[in-house]
């Protein structure tokens, strides 16, 4: 049974992203499990803190999945820095973290027209980097992602529709 883990990269509840990442968790194949993380627990990065139980436990999280879904909004262009935080924390040492050879499904969402795709781009970088995996595929975006949620979960069937065949794929993928 495929494992993944969803990574939002929002720390408000009612989030967009975390809607999003409700909706998709809720599309996963059948025989699939998951479970969410919550960045926001984690302390700001800091070399210097060697045993916060948090970050073990993040770190942890990302190892014993088979995938991620980084379900991310798009802030100034970019990721939002609550995600980039603990990438940063899940990326030591360098080249042989938890990260290397992980597959990675990368969402956007955005208030805006272009539903993320900047934060995309800059989130397959950093991944990239770290030498994960980021499954190729079309990218499943959700622009105007806030005016798309009711009760906590994203209910736009044209872009869920869509994110469950990518779903669908990734999942294979993991074998």
């Amino acid at each position: 049974m495929p494992k993944i883990l969803l990574i939002p990269g929002s720390l408000r509840a009612a989030s967009s992203s975390r809607a999003t990442a409700r909706a998709l968790a809720a599309r996963l194949p059948a025989g699939t499990s998951h479970a969410t993380a919550d960045p926001g627990r984690l302390p700001h990065y800091n070399a210097d803190i060697a045993d916060d139980p948090a970050v073990a436990d993040f770190i942890a999280e990302v190892g014993a999945a088979d995938g991620l879904i980084f379900v991310t909004p798009e802030y100034n262009y970019s990721i939002p820095g609550v995600l980039k935080n603990a990438i940063d924390w899940a990326s030591r040492p360098a080249y042989e973290s938890v990260f290397k050879g992980k597959p990675c499904l990368i969402v956007s969402t955005s208030g805006g027209a272009l539903g993320g795709v900047r934060a995309q781009a800059h989130l397959k970088y950093i991944l990239n980097g770290m030498l994960a995996e980021v499954f190729p595929c079309k990218e499943i975006i959700v622009p105007m992602a806030n005016a798309k949620v009711e009760a906590g979960v994203l209910t736009d069937e044209a872009v869920l529709s869509f994110a469950e065949e990518v779903l669908s794929a990734f999942v294979d993928h993991l074998g």
